[in-house]
């Protein structure tokens, strides 16, 4: 069973940057299609950017030209650029396999003057 760390959150002003990590207990380069998703207060987990087994990238609409996913060995990385207050929310890491699916405990981002 892959475990998921996330860190990197905190408190940022409205235009600034985040460069949220997760940690897998293994490596998942090339086996797992990894993702970052968001829940903010009161709305339902939604998906923010993926990256497949093939590398191939996409962003949710509303993060595309500001967030930018990338993946090491055991390693991914949600860099956030020009974040607004709407960004505001828990980020959770996940690994999908097929019938594997992992999920981290979260990082709390909160965008705010």
């Amino acid at each position: 069973q892959v475990q998921l760390v996330e860190s990197g959150g905190g408190l940022v002003q409205p235009g600034g940057s985040l460069r949220l990590s997760c940690v897998a207990s293994e490596i998942i380069f090339g086996i797992y299609t990894m993702s970052w998703y968001r829940q903010a207060p009161g709305k339902q987990r939604e998906l923010v950017a993926t990256v497949n087994t093939g590398h191939t990238t996409n962003y949710a609409d509303s993060v595309k030209g500001r967030f930018t996913i990338s993946i090491g060995n055991a390693m991914v990385y949600l860099q956030m650029s020009s974040l607004k207050p709407e960004d505001t929310a828990v980020y959770y890491c996940n690994a999908n396999g097929g019938m594997r699916d992992y999920w981290g405990k979260g990082t709390l981002v909160t965008v705010s003057s």
